[in-house]
C-alpha cells in the first residue's frame, strides 16, 4: 500500500513537471511568433554610394538611412496601416518622389506602441506638413528604439 502511494506521488510530480516543462516551451513558442507585428516602410530608394545618396536625398528633411550590405536604403515614413502608407507616399508623389512600400515584421512592443499613437494622429489630419513632421518623429523614433538597441 505505501508503494502504490509513493509511487502515484512519484509519477503525479514527474507528470506535473513535464507538463510545465512543455507549456513553458509552448508559450515561448507562441510568443516569438505572436509579437512580430507587419509595418509598412516607405522607401525612396537604394544606394551602392553615399556620395550618391546623399546627393539624391539632399532635399529631404527627414528621413531614415539604414545601411545594411555596402547599400544605403532611404525610408521616409513608417506606419502600421496601408491606407496611411498610400497617404504618405502620394504626399512625396506630389513633390517628384517615387516611393516604395515595403512591408517589414518588428518585434518590438515599445515601438508600436508609439507607432499606434502616431497613426491615430496622421488618421485626424490631412495636412502635408502635419503629417510629414509626425513622420519625423515615427523616423526618429525607430532609430532610437530600433536601432540602437
Amino acid at each position: 500500500m505505501k508503494k502504490t502511494i509513493i509511487l502515484s506521488l512519484i509519477f503525479t510530480l514527474l507528470g506535473t513537471l513535464t507538463g510545465l516543462i512543455i507549456n513553458t516551451n509552448h508559450n515561448k513558442q507562441l510568443r516569438t511568433f505572436n509579437e512580430e507585428k507587419k509595418y509598412y516602410f516607405l522607401q525612396e530608394g537604394i544606394y551602392s554610394n553615399e556620395k550618391n545618396m546623399l546627393e539624391n536625398t539632399k532635399e529631404l528633411d527627414s528621413k531614415l538611412v539604414i545601411n545594411e550590405k555596402n547599400k544605403y536604403y532611404v525610408y521616409l515614413g513608417i506606419t502600421k496601416e496601408e491606407k496611411i502608407a498610400q497617404k504618405i507616399k502620394n504626399i512625396y508623389q506630389n513633390k517628384g518622389y517615387t516611393l516604395y512600400i515595403k512591408e517589414i515584421n518588428i518585434d518590438n512592443e515599445e515601438f508600436y506602441n508609439n507607432v499606434t499613437q502616431f497613426d491615430l494622429l496622421i488618421n485626424n489630419t490631412n495636412k502635408e506638413n502635419e503629417i510629414l513632421t509626425i513622420e519625423e518623429v515615427v523616423l526618429a523614433n525607430y532609430e532610437e528604439i530600433i536601432l540602437n538597441q
